[in-house]
């Protein structure tokens, strides 16, 4: 038995170098929002927004986040003016009309122009059309991305800055596919979806592909945990009162019980 032990634990041994060959650890980045008082940087939030809309929204969805929440205490900072304007330039699915019709003659889904309270809409009708579009490839949804994937912010922005590089050998890359190191398998159906200056940030800041997947990365953050500000703050607040309520009792202790057995 304890033979058996000692040989697992070397294959084991032996295995770990040749995983984190393939798999590198992924690239650990600073972060506003780390931290029990972590806040979003609502500079970042806005350029990410702006490469999400412009680059990642021809193929991820955001369907758990609202075009109002871009508005709302916490988040990128948009003014209603803005949301409004964005939202009408997306158009969504209709009710009903008058005669009850929900498509048009050629069975077009009737469509309207969005308001604030409604969610990004996907880019695709459905899933067998985005992964026509995609090589056969999902495109995950984006809006808790950064909660569903190991590594979270670092993750995403590991995978969005890992193209480039040559694969190790023994790799063949399949048809269609990437190398990315930092994608589980090494391959990747995404094409590289950043290029220096893929966006022009209104604020002036450089767009780089680091930048680029800085922001984003921060937006992601975000649209995963829009209320984190308010659930730090709160938390702060309890803390604090629980330990003025401590202190209150205990020079209450001291005063009334204190030597009385």
């Amino acid at each position: 038995m304890r033979k058996l032990v000692l040989a697992a634990v070397a294959a084991v041994a032996i295995a770990a170098p040749a995983r984190a060959a393939e798999e590198p650890s992924i690239q650990s980045q600073s972060w506003s929002f780390e931290g029990v008082m972590g806040t979003y940087d609502r500079a970042a939030l806005q350029r990410g927004f702006q490469v999400y809309k412009d680059v990642c929204s021809a193929c991820h969805s955001l369907r758990h986040i609202a075009f109002r929440n871009l508005a709302d205490e916490g988040g990128p900072g948009l003014t209603v003016n803005q949301v409004r304007a964005l939202a009408t330039s997306y158009k969504v699915p209709a009710g009903p009309n008058e005669q009850g019709q929900t498509v048009d003659a050629n069975g077009n889904t009737l469509t309207r122009p969005a308001t604030g309270s409604d969610y990004f809409p996907s880019p695709f009708p459905n899933e067998q059309a985005a992964r026509a579009s995609n090589n056969g490839a999902l495109p995950p949804d984006l809006s808790m991305i950064v909660k569903a994937r190991v590594g979270g912010a670092n993750y995403i922005y590991s995978i969005l800055t890992g193209y480039g590089q040559q694969p190790p050998a023994g790799l063949t890359v399949g048809s269609g596919r990437f190398f990315n190191p930092y994608f589980r398998g090494g391959q990747i159906s995404m094409p590289p979806p950043l290029n220096p200056d893929s966006v022009m940030y209104a604020d002036g800041t450089m767009a780089t592909v680091e930048q680029e997947a800085h922001d984003v990365a921060t937006f992601l953050a975000w649209a995963a945990d829009p209320k984190m500000e308010e659930r730090k703050e709160t938390g702060l607040n309890v803390m604090i009162f629980l330990i003025v309520l401590a202190s209150l009792l205990y020079f209450s202790y001291q005063r009334v019980w204190y030597g009385q057995h």
